[in-house]
């Protein structure tokens, strides 16, 4: 067990569910507290055994803004859901989730796996009230700025009313991590004319048609206009929206390769390199994936915040500190009065 209490406010961090171990987490959370001085406390979950001497090393001890409560076993990709959720009560991402269902903290990041993660959020977290499944809402970059994608993942099979319930989830996560006063909301389909896209499409585009001041709704975009400076949040399925991230980020990635062999290949082209370094650089920081550490899982009664597995230190530095500002922003009981006027609008039957 810990031997501190964990406060008010704090982040709940499963250390121990990512490829690169708990010795990344912790590295880390020493990166968050230099940088983000107003961090709130954070509480890792694993193996006491493995994360004490990892905290010594790195002089975190004593750090009166970290906790660390004990957990026995891991939750590892390869695990079926609901088996783990039965029996590996006693895994860190399960044991932080507890943490927050019971009080004791306020948000959970976990590099976890994504499936087990929303379901076993979804379970002890519970949506809140008038939403039936939370979403996973990435933030990418684009011209001018950033938007949100929402769903990324979270739930493939959507109807309707969880594409409406989304459009509102986007609107108040982005004024929140964007600073948006009024975000445009976009429907993702593959054509901006009335009657272009499939049913779930068309359904939805009626009803946030009509939804007036609850969301800033400014019509059906397509592919292209994703990454220009069209909307401030992307509504989609979560089948639609997980091809959409994950392609993002191979395509990240693909552009870093093919740009260092272009300049590596040529002397002329390296010394050239060399000149333009800070604008490389600039450029890295805007478009990798790590730039925002993880994707907010929202919707439930409590923060939750999905890291990627292969997560670095500034990954997960950014995921802590995301969840950190979440907390502080604390908007949930914006979004149950948003979601209750939606649902007397179009019950839940009319979707």
């Amino acid at each position: 067990m810990s031997d501190t209490t964990p406060a008010t406010g704090t982040i709940a961090v499963d250390a121990m569910g990512g490829d690169l171990g708990p010795a990344e987490v912790v590295a880390a959370l020493g990166l968050a507290l230099k940088a983000f001085p107003d961090l709130r406390p954070v509480t890792l979950v694993g193996d006491e055994a493995q994360l004490r001497p990892l905290l010594a090393h790195a002089r975190l001890t004593a750090h009166p803004k970290i906790g660390v409560f004990h957990a026995s076993e891991v939750v590892t990709m390869d695990d079926e859901v609901m088996t783990a959720i039965r029996r590996k009560r006693d895994a860190s991402m399960l044991r932080a989730l507890d943490l927050v269902k019971e009080g004791a903290a306020d948000a959970v990041v976990s590099t976890g796996n994504t499936k087990i993660l929303v379901a076993a959020g979804t379970l002890k977290l519970r949506p809140l009230e008038g939403l039936e499944r939370p979403a996973l809402a990435p933030v990418i970059p684009r011209d001018d700025g950033y938007f949100i994608l929402i769903d990324g993942g979270a739930n493939p099979d959507a109807a309707a009313r969880h594409l409406v319930h989304n459009a509102i989830l986007g609107t108040h996560f982005c004024r929140v991590e964007l600073g948006v006063a009024r975000p445009r909301v976009g429907l993702l389909t593959i054509g901006t004319e009335e009657g272009k896209g499939n049913q779930l499409i068309n359904q939805t585009h009626e009803v946030l048609k009509q939804l007036g001041g609850l969301v800033n709704y400014v019509g059906p975009i397509e592919g292209f206009q994703v990454f220009l400076n069209t909307v401030d949040v992307v509504v989609c399925d979560g089948f639609t929206g997980n091809i959409c991230l994950k392609s993002w980020e191979s395509l990240v990635r693909f552009v870093s390769r093919e740009l260092k062999g272009l300049i590596r290949a040529n002397p002329v082209r390296m010394a050239g390199a060399v000149l333009a370094k800070g604008a490389l650089d600039g450029l890295k920081h805007r478009i990798l994936p790590e730039r925002h550490g993880g994707a907010a899982l929202l919707g439930l009664g409590g923060c939750v915040i999905k890291a990627h597995g292969s997560a670095n230190r500034h990954s997960l530095m950014n995921a802590i500190h995301e969840a950190s500002e979440l907390v502080r922003g604390d908007f949930n009981h914006l979004i149950v009065a948003d979601v209750a006027q939606a649902n007397r609008l179009f019950p839940a039957s009319a979707l």
